[in-house]
């Protein structure tokens, strides 16, 4: 039975939704890989939505380079495991959700530790490619529900975001690199990501990208960060955005037969 606060909590979105689909929100598990720039923010908004089973994955502390665009993000927050700090926030938006957040790299030792099929939905917002691709090929290769983002690095312009599937994006490097990648796997099929339409900085006659600079605390995670050979600039007004619509193509599936008297566009539309 829900306490009054509970109810208070989600009146909003019930009041636009409906109770069906409301129970339909509450029941959903979703896993996502990723909670930096994108991935947090998607998680922010899953919960505030009233997603009540969440899992999320990242191998990340919190580095003081993170704080332009992470929602965990913050000069005290500076050292911490990334999906454990998350966790801690989003329990205070709703302390009866069920949360799991789990330290750990995605890649091809750790992939066969998650149960694709125990989810109604996986969310990718890695953004390293070899471990973004594989989770692709493995969610593909299951038939779940999955959605992705694409590259929100080296982007300015918020208006330029895009939903499609990825065989319909446009501009984007990333979704290029992934295309190809699925293509020379043997995997085919589709699922709805997020993306932009912003042309590359190259394109523009400028440049958003440079050497590492980093400030994590821990050598180890240090040597990871500074390992990256590219480094691409990166604003919250972008990236935030990103997870939002990740989060909504959730909910607008959970939402997509007729609810409250409207008919939801269906999330793969641009």
């Amino acid at each position: 039975m829900k306490t009054p606060t509970q109810y208070q909590m989600f009146h909003r979105t019930e009041l636009l939704l409906g109770k069906a689909v409301m129970a339909r929100i509450h029941a959903a598990k979703v896993l996502l890989f990723g909670v930096g720039g994108v991935g947090s923010w998607c998680a922010e908004a899953l919960i505030r939505s009233g997603i009540r089973h969440l899992t999320f994955v990242d191998p990340d502390v919190i580095c003081a380079t993170n704080v332009n665009r992470q929602l965990q993000a913050t000069a005290a927050s500076v050292g911490r495991p990334k999906a454990e700090e998350l966790r801690r926030r989003l329990l205070e938006i709703n302390p009866e959700a069920e949360i799991t957040a789990i330290r750990e790299l995605y890649d091809e030792s750790t992939c066969d530790h998650y149960d694709l099929k125990s989810f109604d939905y996986v969310i990718d917002a890695i953004d390293t490619l070899k471990n973004k691709v594989l989770l692709l090929r493995r969610g593909l290769e299951a038939g779940v529900k999955l959605y992705a983002s694409m590259g929100a690095g080296a982007k300015l312009d918020p208006t330029q975001i895009r939903t499609a599937l990825i065989g319909k994006t446009k501009h984007c490097p990333l979704a290029r690199m992934v295309r190809k990648r699925l293509r020379q796997a043997g995997v085919t099929g589709e699922f709805p990501c997020v993306y932009s339409e912003e042309l590359p900085a190259e394109n523009r006659g400028r440049t958003f990208c440079g050497s590492a600079v980093c400030a994590c605390p821990d050598k180890e995670e240090a040597n990871l960060c500074m390992s990256k050979a590219r480094i691409n600039g990166t604003l919250v007004h972008i990236t935030a955005p990103f997870g939002f619509t990740l989060a909504g193509l959730v909910i607008q599936d959970l939402a997509r037969e007729e609810s409250g008297g409207r008919v939801l566009r269906p999330p793969e539309s641009p």
